[in-house]
């Protein structure tokens, strides 16, 4: 695990490694379907998690 894998990111951040909107990544989000925690009125996700979903869709998608 590097520092790298628990750097927060925004919804903007995270929407743009998944290649989703951020409106798209905040709805994962409140469905449990992303984990995220909520900071106020906005989410944040660590990056290792976003990299571990992205990877489980990329997979979904192959097989």
């Amino acid at each position: 695990m590097t520092e790298r894998d628990d750097v927060l990111l925004n919804s903007r951040q995270a929407a743009e490694i998944l290649d989703l909107s951020p409106d798209t990544v905040n709805e994962l989000a409140r469905r449990q379907a992303l984990p995220g925690v909520k900071r106020g009125r906005q989410w944040r996700f660590r990056h290792r998690d976003v990299a571990v979903f992205k990877r489980q869709k990329q997979e979904q998608v192959a097989a």
